[in-house]
């Protein structure tokens, strides 16, 4: 009998609960206070916090139904543990651990760029390990070698500076076309010419290549852009966007397939916020169809925050016989990628 598993996720601003039937996504509710933040121009903790708190019984009460069932027919409970904001992780992990030990059912305190992975797993059924992962969001940019979701993962690179998304947030901010910036940028960009305005590749020189071929940075491209803005009073929103983003999804995917290359695994799965983004997949798909690399990619709507990579990774841990948490256990807002499952 395939486990029967029900996903929390708080680590930023989605409330989101997941449940799945091994590999079959039966409800993925999510609640989000982005509008509350957008004033801000980015997620403020303590709103985020609270607004989980009040999101918290009706989002999963909304997955309850949605998914036809019980939550006595719940086998095993599945938290975010990290990475994240602390206070918002601290919601999803105390109500995780009401819900679980009012019911009787194991918790599983898991990772969130694992989780990130792990959805694929709902949309494919063959067997993908071992292989690379690209991922993007808002608070993370690593490349990852996964031998075994449930129990190896190795970090390769992650981002030096701002992460991919962040990036996206802070050009987005400057030229004043809204929050979140990364779906803002990629309209914007449709209307210009991703050639149009040669910003630097961070980290890719010889030199890079030789010391850091897997990490990221784009600190220095952000700065180009402002400088760009600054100095250009006629610019072209839609030529600086286009041109941005071309600068963002050109280092990815060099250093992503770079990977591919030098590990000899030819599969690559892009997970993470960022991926929803257009021109990443549609080059993705160019260029991994071009070396003979398999591209796996989450739906959009499965890419940003959501309790259903939350569930899945518990169903594979459950399915894998990982044991479960044996206490209480704490958030852990830095929690490195390789310490999938807490025990």
């Amino acid at each position: 009998m395939e486990p029967l598993v029900l996903g929390i996720e708080t680590s930023c601003d989605e409330t989101a609960i997941g449940i799945v039937r091994g590999r079959t996504l039966l409800a993925n509710e999510i609640a989000s206070s982005v509008d509350e933040h957008a004033r801000f121009g980015g997620v403020v903790p303590e709103i985020a916090a609270r607004a989980h708190l009040e999101a918290m019984l009706p989002s999963i009460e909304r997955a309850v139904k949605t998914a036809n069932i019980s939550l006595r027919d719940i086998d095993a409970v599945a938290v975010t543990a990290g990475p994240g904001l602390i206070g918002a992780l601290l919601v999803g992990v105390a109500s995780a651990s009401g819900l679980a030990q009012g019911l009787g059912r194991p918790l599983y305190g898991v990772n969130h760029l694992a989780s990130h992975i792990s959805v694929d797993y709902l949309t494919h059924s063959d067997p993908l390990e071992p292989v690379i992962a690209l991922l993007v969001s808002g608070g993370h940019s690593s490349l990852l070698q996964v031998d075994d979701i449930t129990g190896s993962i190795t970090k390769l690179g992650a981002t030096m500076d701002d992460a991919a998304g962040e990036a996206f947030d802070k050009i987005a901010r400057i030229m004043g076309v809204g929050f979140p910036g990364g779906p803002a940028i990629d309209a914007l960009a449709k209307t210009g010419s991703a050639t149009a305005i040669d910003f630097p590749r961070g980290l890719t020189t010889s030199n890079d290549w030789q010391t850091r071929p897997f990490d990221f940075s784009f600190s220095g491209l952000k700065t180009a852009v402002a400088r760009y803005l600054e100095s250009t009073p006629d610019y072209v929103r839609g030529d600086v966007a286009a041109s941005f983003q071309e600068a963002v999804v050109d280092v990815l995917l060099l250093k992503a397939l770079a990977a591919c290359k030098q590990t000899g695994i030819n599969s690559l799965v892009i997970a993470g916020g960022v991926a929803a983004n257009s021109r990443l997949r549609h080059l993705a798909e160019q260029r991994c169809e071009k070396v003979g690399i398999q591209l796996r990619i989450p739906a959009p709507a499965l890419c940003t925050d959501n309790g259903a990579m939350v569930a899945a990774l518990g169903s594979l841990l459950v399915s894998a016989g990982r044991a479960p948490a044996a206490n209480a256990f704490d958030a852990d807002s830095s929690l490195p990628v390789t310490s999938i499952n807490l025990r």
